[in-house]
């Protein structure tokens, strides 16, 4: 039955999640078409002043309304693959329909006015927002709803690449980031379903195509290392551009819903000199593997600015993706740096699209951390043996220099400033974010401050407990006194007008409710005692109840259980 439920769920998830990246692409070229953005509704427009205008105007008022529909998102700011990688990494795999379709809808106003972004990162969150809801419907369990939200990823990129295997790769490599049979069976259903209907239902087209290409010579590998290398640079400058413009919008004085706007506006000006940058660039992609379509000066001026108008978007709130910009940054460091090479190595040198995928590789996959699935991906889309394995060697060594530099990802980046820091580990991020406060007992005993010491004594010997908490107006946490302490005061005479109110000491370690279980862990490296107190919050003095090392570290191992549970789950 379970083995019949886990099939359900990836056909059924695979199917909707591409038919879903199906439409949402063909929104985006309506609307390109529409509003004059794509190179085709531009040349056979009749009006080359309608085109100026709708160049400098349309980014501007879809910035506008991207702005107003963001308002109505919790955060004011569009989801995308890392709040995705969160909900999974949290064992939570619950995405909210109403921030996922607003997100969505944001995106796809974005991509259709224009605005320098990718749809990837759209397309990768919606399928994990229709994942979790579907999960969600069929009740599912926990783990099971992660499991759907990895169906809903993989049947996303399958589709918009035709690319299945890549799809697979992607869900369990950048998202889920373990592998186990209970994942893998439903992630596989629904990535082939994605490109079944892709490719047999809409005869989608690949990306982009490299036939024929080969490697000529045997010391250009010493060339692909160096892209790598160089590719990985370019990838970071593009990862810090982008955060850059975000801390530069966050400082600006205009008000929220405005600044996509204001970015639509400059993006627009810029576009009427050099309007390559105006949208997803698919057309400049496919240019520029081919040999001498663009001059070397050309492909530098297009790089530095396909680089700062995609920073200017997102950093200033468009919402949309980074992959699909970093593809075509990539490409067009690789294609000058082949140029660079035909200087070298003149007629040895091989066709121009090996090198180009070479860049698009070593920057794509710096950007999202996703080394496997970039390299599936370039077989995928050519099944070239050669190409692959020059592409290989280009994405291990930019890997690595961007793993120094910058981090495993611009995604990992940006939600470790957002407090889920995954270069911890994922067990030490899970127990960061779960809180304290499901172990907390009140099964305490409470004392006032104006109860004597022997009437103290009386009743935790009663309650069999060793420490007792005085409380205050309000049930404030003044301190607590322990039953040896008071035992030794009675033996060193009368203690009758003692209270406890005059011995209670505040405790060295004390919690609130929010305090995190790997925090908890920490503090009580040194605690000696029978509980330690929870408090409302950092404000918040009143005492919530207590919690016990003994439960402290079983909400450790079940925190741990469940990680390894799911990371090892059979179907």
């Amino acid at each position: 039955m379970r083995i019949v439920s886990i099939a359900v769920l990836g056909t059924v998830t695979g199917a909707l999640a591409s038919l879903a990246a199906i439409l949402f692409v063909k929104l985006v070229v309506v609307l390109n078409d529409w509003l004059l953005i794509s190179a085709r509704s531009r040349i056979m427009a009749d009006d080359a002043h309608w085109v100026m205008l709708a160049t400098l105007c349309v980014p501007a008022v879809g910035g506008l309304v991207v702005g107003l529909m963001l308002r109505h998102i919790p955060e004011r700011r569009p989801h995308g693959p890392p709040d995705v990688i969160r909900v999974v990494q949290g064992l939570e795999g619950r995405i909210a329909p109403r921030s996922g379709l607003l997100s969505a809808l944001a995106s796809l106003v974005s991509l259709g006015a224009g605005a320098s972004v990718g749809q990837y990162g759209p397309l990768v969150h919606l399928g994990a927002t229709l994942g979790s809801l579907i999960s969600r419907i069929s009740r599912h369990g926990r783990w099971m709803a992660t499991v759907g939200v990895g169906c809903g990823v993989a049947s996303a990129i399958s589709t918009a690449f035709t690319a299945p295997v890549a799809g697979i790769i992607f869900a369990h490599e950048v998202i889920l980031r373990h592998y186990s049979l209970r994942a893998f069976a439903p992630i596989t259903v629904a990535s082939t379903v994605g490109y079944v209907i892709a490719t047999v239902g809409f005869d989608r087209r690949p990306l982009f195509r490299v036939e024929g290409a080969s490697v000529a010579y045997a010391p250009e590998f010493l060339g692909f290392i160096l892209i790598g290398v160089a590719g990985a640079l370019v990838a970071v400058v593009y990862m810090r551009a982008i955060l850059l413009a975000g801390r530069v919008a966050g400082k600006l004085t205009v008000p929220g819903h405005l600044k996509p706007m204001l970015a639509g506006a400059v993006l627009g000006a810029v576009a009427i000199w050099i309007p390559d940058v105006l949208g997803i660039g698919k057309e400049t992609l496919r240019f520029a593997i081919i040999d001498q379509a663009f001059e070397p000066g050309e492909l530098a001026l297009l790089l530095v600015a396909k680089i700062a108008a995609t920073a200017l978007c997102i950093g200033f709130g468009f919402a949309g993706g980074v992959f699909s910009p970093a593809l075509l940054v990539g490409i067009l460091f690789g294609a000058l740096a082949g140029n660079g090479a035909e200087l070298l190595l003149g007629g040895l040198r091989s066709d121009i699209a090996i090198y180009a995928v070479c860049g698009m590789v070593a920057v794509t996959s710096a950007v999202i951390g996703a080394p496997l699935t970039t390299i599936l991906i370039v077989f995928e889309l050519t099944r070239n043996y050669d190409l692959t394995t020059a592409a290989m060697v280009s994405v291990v060594f930019s890997n690595l220099i961007s793993y120094r530099v910058f981090g495993r990802s611009l995604f990992d980046v940006q939600l470790a400033a957002r407090g889920f820091d995954l270069s911890l580990g994922r067990d030490k991020v899970m127990l960061d974010c779960r809180p304290i406060e499901g172990y907390v007992t009140r099964d305490f005993t409470a004392l006032t401050p104006e109860t004597s010491l022997a009437e103290a004594r009386s009743r935790l010997l009663a309650a069999h407990r060793h420490e007792g908490y005085v409380l205050g107006e309000g049930g404030a946490y003044l301190g607590s006194v322990r039953l040896e302490e008071i035992m030794n005061r009675e033996s060193g005479g009368p203690a009758s007008c003692v209270t406890v109110g005059q011995v209670a000491r505040r405790g060295q370690v004390v919690f609130t409710a929010k305090t995190s279980i790997r925090a908890a862990m920490e503090q009580m490296e040194d605690f000696v005692g029978e509980s330690i107190p929870v408090l409302g919050g950092a404000d918040d003095e009143r005492l919530m109840g207590v919690v016990f090392e003994a439960s402290v570290v079983k909400a450790y191992l079940d925190t741990t259980h469940d990680i390894r549970r799911e990371e090892n789950a059979a179907p």
